[in-house]
């Protein structure tokens, strides 16, 4: 994933979408949340905390509302991107400029605002058990000091490389995300840490 500085180098690096990305950020800064870029890609704040994100990918751009699963979202507009995962994160994808309805971006942020303003937020889930996929274990057991690194990172952290190995669907994709994070894990730092 490429990170950008700026919403504008984020925008002008955009493959496809840099039209419909332009009009979405003018929409979003006529609601008053401030810019900011997090994860390499823009996201809108109110007193420090997430309110929306924008981003473009191959086949769709749109939103991602942060504590979109409390929205009434009476357009029906909202989706989970990772059912059984995701549990206040909703995504509105759009595919063709027609798909962005400024007054209902706007509406739903006020919405959101409205919660956080009233403190009502969904928090992610704490002190849920680590698994620790077979494939990993396997490599923690064949790589000498693996298991001790990886048992001094914090639980969130192991929880990220955990979640990361499991949820790749194919062999051959766990096997390589195995031989890209045991580095990292005996460096001692987390999956995500250039993102935060």
């Amino acid at each position: 994933m490429k990170r950008f500085e700026t919403v504008d180098h984020y925008i002008a690096s955009a493959t496809q979408w840099q039209d419909e990305l332009r009009q979405l950020r003018e929409v979003l800064l006529s609601t008053g949340l401030t810019e900011e870029v997090k994860w390499g890609a823009p996201c809108y704040t109110h007193r420090g905390k997430n309110v929306v994100g924008m981003s473009g990918f191959k086949s769709y751009f749109g939103l991602w509302y942060h504590q979109g699963a409390l929205l009434k979202d009476d357009k029906k507009v909202l989706m989970n991107a990772q059912e059984g995962k995701t549990r206040a994160l909703r995504q509105w994808r759009m595919s063709a400029a027609t798909d962005i309805k400024p007054s209902i971006i706007k509406r739903y942020i006020t919405e959101s605002v409205q919660y956080l303003d009233a403190g009502k937020e969904i928090k992610a889930e704490r002190n849920k058990p680590i698994i620790v996929p077979p494939h990993l274990q396997a490599a923690f057991e064949a790589h000498s000091g693996a298991q001790q690194a990886y048992s001094k990172l914090r639980p969130g952290l192991q929880r990220e490389y955990a979640d990361y190995v499991a949820d790749a669907k194919r062999e051959d994709t766990k096997l390589k995300r195995i031989d890209k994070i045991l580095p990292m894990i005996l460096e001692g730092v987390g999956l995500n840490d250039k993102y935060r």
